[in-house]
């Protein structure tokens, strides 16, 4: 399936351009909810150095990785073993583990107090600045894209800016491993909604992404290479009582001749402060469409998420 394609370089253009790119990416988020994104500003060198540094990581023995599994934080912070996360309402475990990085407050803004330090890899020392570095890329993107929802919308074009400023956003490197014998599931990752408001994926280094259509078919997710493909999460689902879609997605084991490798995935999962509501906005709720969710701030949410998919007690 190919994805709707839209070019960031128009949002930043002249208004007819612009009005064409709000247009373009607000009917995909309704119909279809995945975009693939030219010219989003994340460098062919910064997206390089990720996956580098990320298989360097994930290839160090397992008690060294283990090092960095710090009990307490939820895996919002540093690695996360093998089979520790599951898909909601799902009893079986990812085929995966992962490492995560989060917000660098650099302000002085007392929200630093919310968030715990991130994890410095010893052993790979381009690691931390590389994904400090890629954050920042991603966090400008993800920036830039919200403005052109919250015009789409019919709100102020800078509605998120103060939620999504210093806001609890996610860059997970996730490593699959070969797949070495029968496992309980056929699914490297089972089917899911993302949790936050958008996610940003740089090309994984493996096929494996399906989304699940309107038709309720499965569907391989393909983008060319100089290409991000970016979603909607189930918090902008529930901000816009369901105009956009936050698309049921899966990772997919690949064909049994090609267990023996690896694959790698590494999301920026888009997090506004957890102060911000996520009530229906009333300007998506009518005789047509009624409310379809209670209130709840972006913090109350993501913390029963975290329960419903193991990674918090």
């Amino acid at each position: 399936m190919a994805i709707p394609v839209v070019d960031l370089a128009d949002f930043s253009a002249d208004e007819k351009k612009k009005s064409s790119f709000v247009q373009s990416l607000g009917k995909a988020y309704e119909e279809v909810g995945f975009v693939a994104v030219k010219n989003h500003g994340i460098s062919e060198q910064t997206t390089a150095d990720l996956y580098k540094y990320t298989k360097e990581f994930f290839g160090l023995d397992n008690d060294t990785k283990r090092k960095y599994e710090i009990a307490g934080l939820a895996g919002q912070r540093g690695y996360t073993s093998f089979g520790k996360e599951h898909a909601k309402g799902s009893k079986a475990a990812d085929l995966k583990e992962f490492f995560q990085f989060g917000q660098t407050v650099e302000d002085k803004d007392p929200i630093a107090a919310e968030y715990p330090a991130n994890i410095t890899v010893a052993e790979v020392p381009a690691f931390t600045p590389t994904f400090f570095k890629a954050y920042r890329a991603f966090e400008a993107s993800g920036s830039q894209l919200l403005r052109a929802i919250a015009l789409y919308l019919g709100l102020n074009e800078k509605y998120f800016d103060p939620f999504v400023h210093n806001g609890n956003s996610i860059l997970r490197a996730i490593h699959y491993p070969p797949i070495t014998s029968e496992p309980a599931s056929a699914i490297r990752a089972e089917q899911h909604e993302d949790i936050n408001l958008i996610t940003l994926l740089i090309g994984a280094s493996a096929d494996g992404l399906e989304i699940l259509s309107k038709q309720n078919e499965w569907v391989p997710v393909t983008s060319l290479p100089e290409q991000i493909v970016v979603n909607v999460g189930d918090m902008l689902q529930r901000l816009t009582n369901n105009k956009l879609k936050s698309t049921t997605h899966r990772v997919v084991n690949p064909p049994r001749e090609k267990w023996g490798s690896s694959r790698f995935s590494i999301p920026f999962f888009l997090h506004p402060k957890s102060s911000m509501s996520l009530a229906c906005l009333p300007s998506c709720i009518d005789a047509k469409h009624s409310k379809e969710y209670p209130d709840a701030t972006a913090g109350e949410y993501l913390d029963e998420r975290l329960r419903e998919i193991g990674l918090k007690k």
